[in-house]
């Protein structure tokens, strides 16, 4: 095969490679976008939760809400292997059953630090009232890297200790039916510990388009190389 031809193959292939991760940088920098968009928007858009509210958790995350009803205090649960400021400790989880009707939310109501010897177990309750008005919001529950077969089974122990959020399993020991989301209650709130709620970190769309200019850049330039080189004039003998 000609020099030149074999120049010219190559070009193409990665000229348009890198014309492709351009435009796919460029299509991640607009979904980054639109999702920072869609929670400013569900910032401003506050949620009565009720027993009709659809188990969405996709649809309400980081929804500011309300919800009417009662802590069941003597089942509470603690979600083991939680990091804070470097500190292994828990998440504490206190179910809320709504008012009228056979349905609960788990409240989290913040981290704790981890008791030595690990054995022992925080204390973690609370003087309940027999109906309150919590504020907080909707997130999803906390995920994890890896998930242990029997994490989902929570321990013989007042609180229980679990590995993993299971609101299935949760809700056959409760008797009561479950959201598959959390309520994270409000950091003004009384009864919570340390709570300081975040938002998922994603990637800024600036950043995208950025990596979008570089993969486009290293086309112009190949396009250069490929004139200076594939395209020069043999010099005549």
């Amino acid at each position: 095969m000609n020099i030149k031809l074999r120049w010219l193959f190559a070009y193409l292939g990665l000229f348009t490679l890198f014309l492709s991760l351009g435009a796919w940088q460029i299509n991640r920098a607009n979904q980054k976008q639109d999702f920072l968009d869609m929670e400013a928007k569900r910032v401003n858009e506050k949620v009565e939760l009720t027993a009709q509210t659809p188990d969405d958790a996709a649809a309400l995350r980081y929804k500011p809400a309300t919800v009417v009803g009662h802590f069941e205090a003597s089942k509470q649960f603690l979600l083991d292997n939680q990091i804070d400021s470097s500190k292994a400790g828990y998440f504490v989880f206190t179910p809320f059953k709504i008012q009228n009707s056979n349905k609960a939310i788990l409240v989290n109501r913040g981290w704790i630090p981890l008791v030595e010897p690990r054995a022992t177990l925080p204390n973690v309750d609370f003087q309940v009232e027999n109906e309150t008005v919590l504020t907080g919001r909707i997130n999803t529950f906390p995920s994890i890297g890896l998930k242990l077969e029997g994490a989902n089974q929570p321990t013989n122990t007042n609180p229980a200790v679990v590995g993993v959020i299971d609101t299935q399993v949760l809700a056959q020991q409760l008797g009561d039916e479950l959201f598959n989301f959390q309520f994270e209650l409000d950091a003004a709130a009384p009864n919570g510990f340390k709570r300081e709620w975040a938002v998922a970190k994603v990637m800024q769309p600036e950043q995208h388009l950025a990596y979008a200019m570089q993969w486009f850049g290293l086309a112009l330039l190949l396009t250069v190389i490929f004139y200076l080189v594939a395209l020069k004039k043999e010099p005549q003998k």
